[in-house]
């Protein structure tokens, strides 16, 4: 079977544990994760895994099944990237070179990314994007010297319409 991209979502109670409980399932089935992140959402007390893994469908579908059988565990969901609003976010640290500043101004403008931070021995920058954007900026600051890089997970939410807060609405209706 064919391996490609998917975003997991599951949404969960707020409890010790569960990332460890979450990321278990997915060691047990030998599924590399490629990209984790944690948040809050928009109904209180609920919080937000998404999980990037790259697999069959069908393995996936049965991840997520298994997700749901986890006693905080409200509701998961996977979508293809097609399916999905997403982003990530890079950090990333230089070594100051007053010689070198403009051709670095012009690389950060040229990749759309923002800086944060500029000292007599560093500049801090960050960019937004997809992880193609964010490899090639990383790739063009080879010639520079570069003192730190720190990316997050990716941050996603669905194009469908239905709202978490329906599916919760529907849980409650069934008990």
């Amino acid at each position: 079977m064919e391996k490609q991209r998917y975003n997991i979502s599951v949404f969960t109670e707020n409890t010790i544990g569960i990332l460890n409980r979450l990321t278990i399932i997915f060691t047990r089935r030998h599924i590399n994760i490629d990209s984790i992140t944690a948040s809050e959402t928009e109904v209180e007390d609920v919080y937000r895994y998404t999980i990037v893994v790259r697999e069959s469908e069908d393995l996936v579908k049965k991840v997520v099944a298994q997700l749901e059988k986890q006693v905080e565990v409200l509701k998961a969901f996977y979508h293809a990237d097609a399916d999905i609003v997403y982003q990530e976010l890079a950090l990333v640290k230089t070594a100051m070179d007053d010689a070198k500043m403009p051709e670095l101004e012009q690389l950060i403008r040229k990749h759309n990314a923002r800086m944060l931070a500029v000292s007599s021995e560093y500049v801090v920058f960050e960019l937004t994007g997809h992880e193609q954007a964010i490899q090639q900026l990383v790739k063009d600051l080879r010639a520079f010297k570069v003192l730190e890089f720190s990316r997050s997970g990716r941050v996603a939410v669905t194009k469908p319409m239905k709202t978490l807060e329906s599916y919760l609405h529907e849980l409650n209706t069934t008990f």
